[in-house]
């Protein structure tokens, strides 16, 4: 089981755009992902169709009152969903102190899908706490979603920043990937500032751009995905060549 956390303490870099069409993606390509929606506002769950008010959510996992494989939602094309609603937001507060909390979220991936080969892909909370930290310990590989924008820099070094103090204090490794977001390519800036990130993160790049598309942005108030609301646009092939990149990598 891979799992990769999508994360960035900025915010407006399409953190959960870049969450639901990977997972989309791999769902079309029949490698069984799991979406998890660690973020509060629950965006991811509503950018896929699922009503938070008729079904439980990962909150209750953090309360002990469910396994995660219990709160798997199915949607199109073989793709499942843990979803997020409000409760989310009180894990913080009720389990802020708890230095063992943030090893919750691997510990149940692992007792409820223990055999199963699937891609977990997780859009964090873009707040350092409880729900960002378990999402981050229970993966392997962090994506950070970055914008062409002046602040994007500050936002990268800080997610690894972070990466290497957990590595450093619980001796895990990670592997990370940058992708852009967003980007427009008549602006200069756009590309002054993947300039800068390429060669302050060599290596770490991807080479496929997230263009700036209405289609993406358009495509979760209906509830969809890229690929089903709008299959032949740019955005669907961005994230098609991005989902690919990061599979011959094996990043996914």
């Amino acid at each position: 089981m891979a799992t990769i956390a999508v994360f960035n303490q900025k915010g407006g870099v399409g953190k959960t755009t870049t969450a639901l069409n990977l997972a989309a993606a791999l769902a079309l390509l029949e490698r069984n992902p799991l979406a998890i929606d660690l973020d509060p506002q629950g965006h991811l769950t509503h950018a896929l169709g699922v009503d938070e008010e008729s079904v439980r959510g990962i909150g209750a996992f953090f309360r002990n009152e469910s396994t995660l494989k219990e709160l798997v939602q199915n949607r199109r094309h073989g793709l499942r969903v843990i979803a997020a609603n409000q409760d989310l937001s009180k894990v913080d507060a009720l389990f802020g102190k708890n230095g063992k909390a943030a090893s919750w979220l691997r510990e149940g991936l692992a007792e409820s899908f223990p055999e199963e080969n699937k891609t977990v892909i997780i859009d964090c909370c873009p707040m350092l706490g409880v729900l960002s930290l378990n999402a981050i310990m229970s993966a392997e590989k962090v994506l950070i979603p970055v914008s062409a924008d002046f602040l994007s820099m500050q936002g990268v070094q800080r997610v690894v920043s972070l990466l290497s103090v957990l590595e450093a204090r619980f001796g895990r490794k990670y592997d990370y990937r940058i992708v852009m977001t967003r980007f427009d390519n008549r602006r200069k800036l756009a590309y002054k500032t993947l300039e800068s990130i390429e060669e302050r993160f060599e290596g770490k790049v991807c080479k496929t751009r997230i263009m700036e598309n209405v289609n993406l942005a358009e495509s979760p108030a209906y509830g969809r995905d890229i690929f089903s609301h709008a299959p032949g646009s740019q955005g669907a092939k961005d994230y098609y060549l991005l989902t690919h990149e990061l599979m011959e990598q094996g990043f996914l």
